[in-house]
């Protein structure tokens, strides 16, 4: 299907997506015939085994998702969090068992009864569809990893202001930071065919500019923003990862034992200094990005 679209820059937004846009239909069948097909099913179980296996790293993420919010609203405990796509809920219970009021929606039915299976209060629901909720409202909102899927990400940050988010609240949108220079070095010196654009999948490309000037466009203050560790560096020097899944896991691991060791000897907060300098780059794996109505 790749070869049907091309990428361009949104004439309103400015982020990367393909053009055409897929139609609905097109999503739909690709979700139901691809991504739902039995090696989607593996997937998902590696899935989970595999957060489950790297749990210190995935829990650090969440911890700073969870001191972001202490920063914002001074306080963690009684806050109520709505994760949108929550997947099999590993973040959900992470906060859940910070003392948050833990919530969200996820569209397929596994990751669904797992996380009900786990007595959370969570949702079966299309990503877009938030009339689940009723007219409840929450102090945070977070979407992670699933703006790079929708066919309209405008669309729904602004259903999100307009339907989810208390005044004042507190939105997390984590994305892939595609197109960074590091990625498009690699990609130009090995010959690797632009590996990270898969459509239907993922039809939005962002950067830190892309997605902080999306959200201000959708009424929305951003109050800061921060890359992930910059694994495409890898390719720059030499490490070709692409395709090479055993090199791919090594560097991931460097990447995991880099921050551990800054974390271990109290240099976390000159860390997220370093985290937040590359985003202002358009450097770094994701880009998380933390933002109020306005």
């Amino acid at each position: 299907m790749e070869g049907k679209y091309n990428i361009i820059e949104d004439p309103e937004y400015g982020y990367h997506r393909v053009d055409p846009v897929p139609t609905q239909e097109e999503v739909e069948r690709y979700y139901q015939e691809d991504f739902y097909s039995s090696e989607y099913k593996s997937f998902n179980d590696s899935t989970l085994e595999v957060q489950d296996e790297e749990k210190e790293f995935y829990d650090s993420r969440w911890e700073l998702i969870c001191d972001s919010c202490k920063d914002h609203f001074g306080k963690i405990k009684g806050l109520s969090i709505f994760d949108i796509g929550f997947g099999f809920a590993q973040a959900l219970l992470y906060f859940d068992k910070k003392g948050m009021k833990a919530s969200g929606l996820e569209p397929s039915p596994e990751g669904f009864e797992y996380a009900r299976s786990q007595g959370l209060t969570v949702f079966q629901s299309g990503i877009e569809d938030f009339s689940c909720v009723g007219q409840e409202r929450f102090d945070v909102v977070s979407i992670l990893n699933v703006l790079e899927h929708l066919r309209n990400p405008a669309e729904t940050l602004i259903n999100i202001r307009e339907k989810l988010l208390k005044p004042g609240g507190l939105l997390i949108v984590d994305v892939p930071n595609e197109f960074n220079d590091f990625q498009t070095t690699g990609n130009a010196e090995f010959g690797l065919n632009e590996w990270w654009v898969c459509p239907p999948n993922h039809i939005n490309y962002f950067s830190n500019s892309s997605l902080k000037h999306l959200l201000k466009k959708c009424s929305y203050k951003v109050h800061r923003s921060e890359a992930s560790f910059p694994l495409d560096m890898f390719l720059v020097m030499g490490d070709v990862y692409v395709g090479n899944g055993e090199l791919g896991k090594s560097c991931h691991k460097k990447r995991v034992k880099f921050e551990h060791l800054m974390r271990k000897h109290g240099k976390g907060k000159k860390l997220t200094k370093l985290y937040e300098a590359l985003a202002s780059l358009d450097l770094g794996r994701q880009i998380v990005a933390y933002a109020s109505p306005v």
